[in-house]
């Protein structure tokens, strides 16, 4: 039997998860602090992770904490799959893979075996009930700023079910004001923007570094647009669709990658226009909100994290996910996640296959 009144919350050692392990105790529960090392490095990371900052704080709180070593199942599952597919010629969100995999999938795992029921993080999520669907689904925080839903998507009902996001709805003042007043010394700790795994935000030389041969036997590759060659490039898996910026080639007006040929080494490249589509096919599906979507329905829609949202229609149709948007949409990267809104209920969502 699982504990209700128990609330394994993963700690990163960051403010965020701080604050909500304080919270959960303020509200009644008993919190059991969990951090996982996810990779072991003799570089600078963005310091995702820290056992000693989340120790101390569970130390102040007075309550356990536990610490794992995922170093081998997230090389296998995150780290693995994020360099394969950037030899595959697609760009990955790895955070989307790692939220169900690890964070909500192993570490749930975990609280099993501890017998607790509850699981916490500090999201800027929220979790509702759906009487009417009889399911558990995400919703985005208030402060759409701060929201997280995105990087969610692949979470199954059963986990949400068992999910706590104590600061849901705040901003980021609000949070460091209340790690200050609950006397934590990460307090004004800095914000991480950065996979936790690349040293520097740096894709290229991390590429290098755990594929270099590859990389060398792969040689240098064409930058071509409308069948003409404008100049030579290093390698693309160093180009992602839409990129503006480190063509190192010069045209009359801007261009982006429109698409990216690992089979030739090839980049082509576009105008602005030249790089919309209408819509986009997506695969390996997680949909929370409906079993299935049958018929073309009316959705807001997300597909990159940092993306501002347009309305388009989408379905199912064979296990792929179908999105036609109202208005042409550019820059959709193969490799990215397409995620579905309904006002603020988060769909699901899917990986993005190709364009159309």
């Amino acid at each position: 039997m699982l504990d209700k009144n128990k609330v394994l919350v993963g700690m990163s050692g960051g403010v965020d998860s701080s604050v909500t392990a304080a919270l959960i105790k303020d509200m009644g529960y008993s919190p059991v602090g969990v951090t996982f090392q996810p990779y072991t490095t003799d570089k600078p990371h963005c310091h995702c992770y820290s056992e000693l900052d989340a120790k101390a704080v569970c130390d102040n709180l007075g309550i356990e904490h536990h610490f794992i070593d995922y170093t081998e199942i997230f090389k296998r599952q995150i780290i693995d799959y994020f360099v394969d597919e950037y030899l595959q010629g697609r760009t990955p969100n790895p955070c989307t893979k790692c939220n169900p995999e690890i964070k909500f999938g192993e570490l749930l795992k975990f609280a099993d075996s501890l017998g607790i029921y509850w699981i916490a993080s500090g999201h800027y999520v929220n979790v509702r009930y759906d009487e009417q669907l009889e399911r558990h689904l995400i919703v985005r925080s208030k402060n759409l700023k701060k929201d997280q839903s995105y990087v969610l998507w692949g979470l199954r009902e059963f986990q949400i079910s068992r999910a706590m996001f104590p600061i849901g709805n705040m901003d980021k003042d609000k949070t460091r004001e209340l790690a200050r007043q609950f006397g934590f010394d990460n307090h004004n700790r800095w914000d991480s923007q950065d996979v936790c795994f690349i040293p520097a935000n740096n894709y290229e030389e991390y590429l290098w570094e755990e594929k270099r041969e590859f990389l060398e036997n792969l040689g240098e590759g064409y930058i071509i647009k409308d069948g003409k060659i404008l100049g030579k490039h290093k390698g693309f898996p160093f180009f992602t669709i839409g990129q503006r910026h480190g063509l190192g080639v010069s045209y009359s007006e801007p261009l982006y990658v429109k698409q990216i040929i690992p089979e030739s080494n090839t980049v082509i490249v576009g105008t602005k226009t030249e790089i919309e589509n209408k819509g986009l096919v997506a695969h390996s599906i997680n949909l929370v909100k409906y079993d299935e979507l049958p018929e073309p329905k009316n959705f807001f829609i997300k597909i990159r994290y940092n993306d501002k949202g347009s309305y388009g229609t989408a379905w199912t149709k064979e296990g792929k996910l179908y999105v036609e948007f109202d208005e042409p949409k550019d820059a959709i990267t193969p490799g990215q996640s397409v995620v579905l809104y309904e006002n603020d209920d988060l769909v699901g969502g899917g990986i993005i296959e190709k364009s159309f």
